[in-house]
């Protein structure tokens, strides 16, 4: 046999015995679209459980000090991916009054000749996002960077020759940092600016191959809407957006679902080919209800419970949360903030919903994934329309039921495994549970969750195999 022969040889022994593949280009950091493309995975082949927070505004609004103090806040409370704007406009600078851009253009970025953010009289805006983006990497804290927001491409300030200079920029620097994810777009149609999104898309990934990439729409809109088959796009993205029911004016859109983002979820899970979709902008808490007017009410931490466990009981990967004043970065000392934020980010980094985001994480975390899916035929008789919907999931061995209002709701049995099953209450609000005994696994049971029904009373009934 000779030396090539045997080399052959082996190569197809490893493949049929022992199953080797290719190690992912960063290990165990790297970032993987799960087999049966629903999910989300690390190189080791663990679940990665997507949990996000909106810090829009983190490059151009906080210091160094300032930064560490945002993201260990974060770490410590369960989220695992920061998402923000590298550029909110063509004209941004940072805190330290660094200008991004030569004369607004992106294909300009204005840089040091030093390039070392570790001389702090050297560095520039970019070396400080590398700053930023490796202390994020020192927390395990994924970075989702959206290149330029829409409205800058949509008010023709970015054409395609420079949207295709400025993101072979970004993917060249970029691209070594394990801890990296590629919004493109940023709260836009992608019918407004559609060449300039996909040359951005197609030149990050020509640039850029090994980090995961979507598109971050308009609100109440989908990007599978645009760019589900597109090739650079790796994973699907609603935003739900922040306006109530009754404040819906996009009655005449292809998708029109209010405030239900299951429906969203929904639908992105039917598509083929098969790619994993999340809710990365549903309302943020504490924000106005249809954003604009500061008298209407405020989005709760129930509210943003309900966005959160809707989601991903109907299929999504995980879920991103917001704050009005943490998204903006704002201050007191600010002269013109959005949306009229009441508490400081150092303040509204506690609020009620941060807190409470990594109760949903961790029970998705506590059974089985890969086998799970949406069902809701475990629903049992008719099911309630809005706030009183109650979103089903099952695994192989379990089965969880949302409610937001707490009423009673009747459970098909014996669609998961077992002869009989456990029976427990979870409680969003604490991640607390209570044992409610155990049930023959068939026929149909009514359920009567804690307190009495009303907005925000919202448990998950978890059914395990015994």
């Amino acid at each position: 046999m000779t030396l090539k022969s045997a080399f052959y040889l082996l190569a197809f022994l490893c493949l049929t015995i022992f199953g080797c593949k290719d190690k992912p280009h960063f290990g165990d950091k790297s970032l993987l679209v799960s087999e049966n493309g629903r999910y989300f995975t690390t190189g080791d082949g663990k679940l990665f459980f997507w949990l996000g927070d909106t810090g829009w505004l983190l490059f151009s609004r906080l210091n160094r000090e300032e930064t560490n103090t945002y993201l260990e806040d974060r770490k410590q409370k369960g989220f695992n991916v920061i998402q923000v704007m590298v550029l909110h406009d063509v004209a941004a600078k940072n805190i330290y009054g660094d200008s991004a851009l030569v004369g607004k253009d992106v294909s300009k970025p204005v840089v040091t000749d030093k390039n070392d953010y570790r001389d702090s009289t050297a560095y520039d805006y970019w070396d400080h996002i590398d700053y930023v983006v490796d202390k994020a990497a020192e927390k395990g804290l994924y970075m989702a960077l959206v290149p330029v927001w829409g409205t800058n491409v949509k008010e023709k300030k970015v054409n395609e020759a420079q949207a295709k200079v400025y993101a072979k920029f970004l993917a060249d620097r970029y691209k070594d940092k394990w801890n990296i994810i590629w919004l493109n777009g940023g709260d836009i149609k992608g019918s407004d600016g559609l060449k300039v999104w996909t040359t951005i898309g197609e030149t990050i990934r020509a640039n850029d191959p090994h980090h995961l990439m979507t598109f971050h729409p308009r609100g109440r809109t989908a990007s599978s809407a645009w760019f589900h088959n597109s090739a650079w796009n790796d994973f699907d993205m609603i935003q739900s957006g922040h306006r109530s029911y009754a404040q819906d004016t996009s009655a005449k859109e292809k998708l029109h679902y209010g405030e239900d983002n299951w429906k969203y979820i929904e639908s992105d899970y039917k598509l083929k080919p098969t790619k994993p979709t999340i809710d990365g902008e549903p309302s943020y808490e504490d924000i106005p209800q249809g954003l604009h007017d500061i008298k209407q009410p405020r989005w709760t931490d129930a509210d943003v419970r309900r966005y959160g466990y809707w989601s991903v009981f109907a299929g999504a990967f995980g879920y991103t949360y917001g704050h009005n004043s943490v998204m903006q970065m704002y201050k007191k000392t600010d002269l013109k903030p959005a949306y009229g934020p009441k508490d400081q980010w150092i303040t509204a980094i506690n609020a009620p919903g941060a807190v409470q985001m990594k109760y949903l994480k961790d029970l998705m975390l506590s059974r089985s994934y890969f086998d799970r899916v949406p069902d809701q035929t475990l629903v049992a008789g008719s099911n309630g329309e809005k706030y009183e919907r109650v979103l089903a999931t099952r695994g192989e061995e379990y089965a969880m039921f949302y409610t937001y209002t707490g009423k009673n709701f009747s459970v098909q049995l014996g669609k998961t495994d077992g002869d009989d099953v456990k029976g427990t209450w979870f409680d969003p609000k604490t991640g607390k549970t209570t044992d409610i005994g155990k049930f023959e696994n068939k026929g149909i049971k009514e359920f009567n969750p804690p307190g009495e029904p009303a907005n925000g009373n919202d448990w998950v009934l978890i059914l395990d195999k015994i």
